[in-house]
């Protein structure tokens, strides 16, 4: 009767072996604190990311953190974007 249970065993590893590898293609820039000593600095690094937004528009984008920077973009922009705003005081997570 043992003898059922191992070729059972060793097809779903097999199974299990042959799933295809999930990668992430999409990341998504969360703003989640900033340090208030830096926030004209970050405001002004949210105007050049946040496509048609002014300087009152950013400046309560900043204010009203967390808060979504950019979604759907590929990893090496994320991380581009996310070391802009750490530069300039902001504390963001990519996920």
């Amino acid at each position: 009767m043992m003898m059922g249970v191992a070729p059972v065993a060793a097809q779903a590893a097999v199974e299990e072996d042959n799933e295809p590898e999930v990668t992430k293609s999409s990341f998504t820039v969360k703003l989640t604190e900033f340090d208030a000593s830096k926030k004209i600095a970050l405001i002004k690094e949210i105007k050049n990311f946040m496509e048609g937004m002014n300087l009152v528009q950013a400046k309560k984008f900043v204010e009203s953190a967390p808060q979504i920077v950019r979604a759907d973009i590929a990893q090496d922009e994320a991380e581009n974007i996310k070391k802009a705003l750490e530069a300039a005081g902001a504390k963001c997570e990519i996920s």
